[in-house]
């Protein structure tokens, strides 16, 4: 496929045994790293517009989470299936090894991001600056509990590094995929979480060019496991497999306040809401915080326009 403004040629390397990540590595090689992490169920391509506005003084690193966008796509107990759109896309045939399996968990995303840099030439000396949307909050923030020190700035955009808040009730949708049998058959038979969040996570339509390049990683049976496995990783209570990792991020957040940190939110996530972003609030009281009362969950779509200017202006500002 040609996705609409993504003119990057993505790289591929084994980040498990048998299992292919995609990510983009745009700009100088000696530039400020910026690690951009997206959610479920988008993929690199969130953050294109981003990209496009800092690569040219920015390092800017950008994974595909295993099971997402043009990384290959694992099941839990063999099989790998290589995406169609990689192989065209990166001339890539496909060398992902039969057998191959991935265990879905919040703790695999955090070793695959560490595998990624390490990949890259990052260190632990290297000053990073992590951007972080929906479930990529809790994976960079993850990360971050063992690379607190290389953690120089915070771009953080509809997402969340602590447990549900108290006064925000589990949405309706997030629990059809993780407490219902039929709702994760419909989820994988239908595609239907990315469907759904290509229709609903901006309150302006998104052109139809745009929505397919949100929904084509994942048709299909195989290739729509990891939006559901997501789903299913969402921890509710102690003894959840990543209720320990959410747990502890969230209380070491405040830990991060002395850094500079960009908050940018679309106030009509019926998930990331007001209540997310409050936490956030109180936790780095010191932060750029700019809210817009009429976007959804995907913000950088709606409010690209406004918000890469001013992320550039502030990563301009707080140099590392």
């Amino acid at each position: 496929m040609n996705f609409p403004n993504y003119p990057f040629t993505p790289q591929r390397f084994e980040v498990r045994p048998g299992i292919a990540m995609s990510y983009l590595d745009e700009g100088p090689r000696d530039g400020e790293v910026v690690v951009m992490l997206h959610g479920n169920p988008s993929w690199s391509y969130y953050w294109r517009h981003l990209v496009l506005g800092l690569r040219d003084r920015y390092r800017c690193i950008v994974p595909d989470h295993v099971g997402m966008g043009l990384s290959d796509k694992p099941d839990d107990g063999g099989g790998v299936h290589p995406p169609r759109a990689a192989q065209g896309r990166a001339g890539v045939a496909g060398d992902s090894k039969p057998g191959a399996t991935y265990d879905y968990t919040l703790q695999s995303r955090v070793d695959d991001l560490q595998a990624l840099l390490r990949h890259a030439g990052i260190d632990d000396a290297t000053p990073v600056t992590l951007a972080l949307h929906d479930w990529g909050g809790m994976i960079g923030f993850g990360w971050a509990l063992a690379h607190a020190a290389q953690v120089r700035r915070l771009v953080i955009l509809n997402t969340a590094a602590f447990p549900l808040p108290a006064a925000k009730p589990m949405p309706w949708q997030l629990s059809l995929g993780r407490d219902s049998r039929l709702g994760g058959w419909a989820i994988r038979r239908f595609n239907l979480f990315a469907r759904g969040a290509a229709w609903l996570g901006t309150r302006r339509r998104l052109p139809a060019a745009v929505r397919r390049a949100y929904i084509a990683p994942y048709r299909g049976w195989g290739n729509a496991i990891a939006t559901l496995r997501f789903m299913q990783d969402i921890p509710l209570r102690a003894g959840d497999p990543a209720w320990a990792l959410v747990a502890e991020a969230g209380r070491r957040l405040p830990a991060f306040a002395d850094r500079p940190a960009f908050l940018g939110w679309g106030l009509r996530d019926f998930v990331f809401d007001r209540h997310f972003l409050d936490g956030f609030r109180r936790a780095l009281p010191q932060a750029q915080v700019h809210a817009f009362a009429d976007a959804g969950h995907y913000v950088l779509e709606e409010r690209h326009e406004v918000l890469v200017p001013e992320i550039r202006a502030f990563l301009d500002a707080h140099p590392v």
